[in-house]
């Protein structure tokens, strides 16, 4: 399938994509199909996407896409092609019940890719077949070799979905209008340090492309963003990657998504603010009607836009976009 249809710099894959399945396709003897789902793309992912960059957060389209694209859009013209289901290669298992078919963890915890479906309903799951969920990235690779599939040793699929490879900020800009303003020092009682060329370029914790260097009375050590200030335009950072308003002991979440039923609230469950991140042991909790996680351990760059991501041990619960950090 094709969901994004600019590439005229080839970061995108999708060509070459179409070109291994269809070498897989022809070793297997099964038919291929194209479909594209651009349209669809552009209408509920991307402009979310971009809704949500203009609004000073950082958003993850990959969850929205297997939302409604790949567990929706895909989905329902597989079962018009007359699928009785459909596999993809997410690592991620099934367990079906009598009322309902939950989502757990991959067995190999490097692969799991639980994090990215938390916002599919439970009901496109009952469709669904998990291959991979049982099987280590190894084995894998193992068993295309011996099925003499000529794709065994390509390498991992990284990037966003759309974007792949490309520059993040070479592509925003052709989307979204950037403003410049100052860069402030935490470390230096909010002394400007540089500028830069627009918040939406920037993420809480973010490391690299600060450009931040030879600052009097600094050390020779890296800059971390810490606070993005939309009101006044203002970049704050620190040379403390564990500088205490980075890290969020509690966060309010919305647009809350359950695979199945809510859970039990308040409750004890685990959860991860960003994919591979290991399981964090926290309290699920309703404030004012609205969902708050309280981690025991204090999270470093909960960014608003991001998804927190709820399990009870090996079952994926559902997701909610990070609002905002609770002092």
């Amino acid at each position: 399938m094709f969901n994004w249809a600019e590439d005229e710099a080839g970061y995108c894959e999708a060509a070459e994509d179409f070109q291994q399945a269809r070498a897989v396709a022809e070793e297997l003897g099964i038919p291929l199909h194209q479909a594209d789902f651009s349209a669809e793309y552009r209408e509920r992912v991307f402009n979310e996407f971009l809704e949500e960059y203009a609004a000073g957060r950082t958003p993850n389209p990959d969850l929205l896409c297997n939302r409604e694209i790949k567990f929706k859009s895909f989905l329902d013209y597989a079962v018009r092609l007359g699928a009785d289901c459909i596999a993809t290669g997410h690592y991620a298992r099934l367990r079906h019940k009598q009322t309902e078919t939950q989502l757990l963890r991959a067995v190999d915890e490097n692969k799991d890719q639980t994090y990215f479906l938390a916002l599919v309903d439970g009901e496109a799951f009952k469709q669904c077949l998990f291959p991979l969920g049982e099987l280590q990235k190894p084995e894998v690779r193992d068993i295309a070799a011996k099925a003499g599939l000529p794709n065994y040793a390509r390498k991992d699929s990284t990037g966003i979905c759309f974007i792949g490879e490309r520059p993040m900020r070479e592509f925003l800009g052709q989307y979204l209008q950037s403003q410049p303003g100052p860069i402030r020092s935490l470390d230096h009682d909010g002394r400007e340090v540089g500028h830069h060329e627009g918040l939406i370029f920037h993420t809480l914790g973010q490391r690299k492309g600060l450009g931040l260097g030879g600052i009097q009375d600094a050390e020779d050590a890296p800059w971390y963003v810490i606070a993005k200030i939309q009101d006044d335009n203002c970049l704050w950072v620190s040379q403390n990657p564990e500088h205490p308003k980075l890290m969020s002991k509690q966060i309010q979440l919305r647009n809350p998504h359950w695979v199945n039923a809510e859970p039990l609230v308040p409750g004890r469950y685990q959860a991860r603010i960003r994919h591979r991140q290991p399981l964090q042991d926290c309290q699920l909790k309703l404030h004012n009607g609205q969902y708050h996680l309280e981690f025991d351990t204090p999270q470093r760059a909960a960014a608003p836009g991001q998804y927190a991501v709820i399990y009870d041990a090996d079952v994926c619960l559902g997701g909610a976009c990070i609002d905002q950090s609770i002092d």
